[in-house]
């Protein structure tokens, strides 16, 4: 039987997909340590206002409040024996939302980094990594999230351990990388990099591409270098909403709704399938991407590295990481949250 997201993406030539998890769950009170996963059990009405509010503003996917339920994660709170509980949960609260909207609506089951650093480097293994996606999987798949949705991946073996995981749970899934630093993930891979890398994997995502990172303009460039590899698997755009700034004791993003609009268009006629935002990204934001994506007809070609940073501001760095001046590797630090 053919999936739910792979039947949208026959009928349509773009979809959009949700914004901020943390960006709107810390509006609604989230403390900064505290695990947004307990909010599944805890605060099940906060969950479906989160995802109620993607679905009104007209996104067509939206990702489970799970970025964080591994074993691993859920550990720093105490809660590593409620991984299936809490991604069960997350779900059910979302085919709940999906299947009250009226319309098709695909429920994404988020998948985020285990937070630990993979061998040699650092002590996670490849079977425990695997072992952990794969019982957050199940509890995903139990709540009756229709695909999963790993993101903000910087180690290649780490996506693909999620890949196993996925095949051993029998789910499609999507997989997102973080291209946060001259064009490259946190361990080094380039967009040209993973753009291979799925086409290597036993069980390929229906759909692959970038989420958070620096900024729209950043992610666009990465999306620009997908294309460029010619690879006919749906691309995912899901840039953070304009860079962070702190403000009054809080982290706040510069990106405009009308920021927002354009970069949704621009990601669009970059090639991109899949369309949302990442950090930052409120309804408000969504509201205006659907409107643009609706209304603004499609380019006959594909945007300019000058066209995105006239409209969106300018790069993080002089390089993409690809190519002869793709400049040296960098430094690797620790993993962060998605917000």
């Amino acid at each position: 039987m053919t999936d739910a997201l792979t039947q949208l993406m026959t009928e349509r030539d773009w979809l959009m997909a949700d914004g901020a998890t943390g960006t709107t769950l810390f509006n609604m009170g989230l403390t900064s340590g505290d695990a947004p996963e307990l909010w599944n059990v805890d605060k099940p009405d906060n969950i479906r206002a989160l995802y109620k509010g993607a679905v009104d503003a007209g996104s067509d996917i939206f990702l489970t409040n799970s970025f964080g339920g591994n074993a691993s994660r859920l550990k720093l709170h105490g809660a590593q024996n409620r991984v299936r509980e809490l991604n069960r949960a997350a779900a059910e609260l979302g085919r709940e939302v999906a299947d009250a909207s009226g319309r098709k609506v695909v429920v994404a089951g988020s998948v985020g980094p285990t937070g630990d650093i993979m061998e040699p480097m650092g002590t996670l293994t490849f079977d425990s990594a695997v072992e952990m996606f794969h019982e957050q999987a199940e509890g995903l798949k139990e709540g009756g999230a229709d695909v999963l949705w790993v993101e903000t991946i910087s180690a290649p073996e780490e996506y693909k351990a999620a890949a196993r995981a996925a095949e051993l749970a029998d789910m499609p899934w999507c997989g997102t990388m973080s291209f946060d630093t001259a064009g490259r993930t946190m361990m080094g891979l380039t967009s040209a990099d993973l753009a291979k890398l799925v086409e290597t994997l036993v069980k390929p995502p229906l759909a692959f591409g970038a989420n958070c990172g620096v900024g729209a303009s950043d992610l666009l460039r990465t999306v620009l270098g997908f294309a460029a590899q010619g690879s006919e698997r749906p691309v995912i755009a899901k840039g953070n909403a304009g860079i962070p700034k702190y403000v009054d004791g809080h982290i706040h993003y510069d990106g405009t709704p009308e920021l927002m609009a354009d970069y949704a268009v621009l990601a669009r006629d970059c090639g991109a399938t899949i369309i949302g935002g990442c950090c930052g990204t409120t309804p408000e934001h969504l509201r205006a991407m659907r409107e643009a994506l609706e209304t603004r007809p499609r380019s006959d070609t594909r945007p300019t590295l000058d066209q995105i940073t006239t409209a969106l501001g300018g790069f993080s760095s002089a390089y993409d990481g690809t190519g002869d001046d793709a400049g040296p590797k960098p430094e690797r630090r620790s993993r962060r949250r998605r917000s």
